[in-house]
């Protein structure tokens, strides 16, 4: 008798272990579609800060190009280095191009003023097959904001200053002190990254 009592017993604890078990493989599951969920939307939001930098890069490099142009006219540099210049090409290009490179789409690219970009992203693929019914065809969505920050001052030039001679440019981060040579090779002018600082926003 005592036999079968054992006997019963396990009967009865057995499906409550194959409950536990179910239970401990549901929580599993569901713990993996929100790391996969997780895993999306980080891949979406690192391909937004990417895109939305590469278009203010791109900005930076077009001031700078416009700042060398106008080199031996002080008087349109401030222009410049506030964000305005003539010329300038539309630079969400880059922004599709580094989201692309990224596995996500740009649902939308601004320019935010004279020295700001903001782009919003999708991502190509989806957060896969879960538990959760419908994850199959979800995809994530992130927003970036960049913005360019002049790094370079000048005083005019005074009014008997001699012809050609340029203004002493201070660019901030080294403390650098640019006497300019316009007869000089261009590579020893300031390069784009020492004129503007391009950085995510806050």
């Amino acid at each position: 008798m005592r036999r079968f009592r054992r006997l019963g017993d396990a009967g009865q604890a057995f499906p409550i272990y194959l409950t536990v078990v179910g239970g401990l493989l549901f929580l599993a599951f569901a713990y993996l579609a929100v790391g996969q969920a997780a895993a999306n939307r980080n891949g979406a939001q690192t391909a937004a800060d990417a895109a939305v930098l590469a278009a203010a890069q791109d900005r930076r490099d077009q001031l700078a190009g416009a700042w060398i142009e106008d080199l031996l006219d002080p008087t349109k540099w401030q222009a410049i280095f506030d964000g305005s210049a003539e010329g300038l090409d539309e630079s969400c290009w880059r922004a599709q191009q580094l989201a692309a490179q990224n596995d996500a789409v740009v649902l939308s690219c601004e320019q935010d003023g004279l020295l700001g970009y903001s782009v919003e992203v999708e991502t190509t693929g989806t957060v896969g097959d879960s538990i959760v019914p419908g994850t199959e065809n979800m995809k994530s969505q992130e927003t970036a904001s960049a913005v360019i920050d002049p790094r370079c001052t000048f005083d005019p030039l005074a009014e008997d200053a001699p012809e050609e001679t340029l203004p002493l440019l201070t660019c901030k981060g080294t403390e650098t002190e640019w006497e300019l040579d316009p007869e000089g090779p261009v590579e020893l002018l300031p390069q784009p990254e020492d004129l503007f600082d391009v950085h995510l926003a806050d």
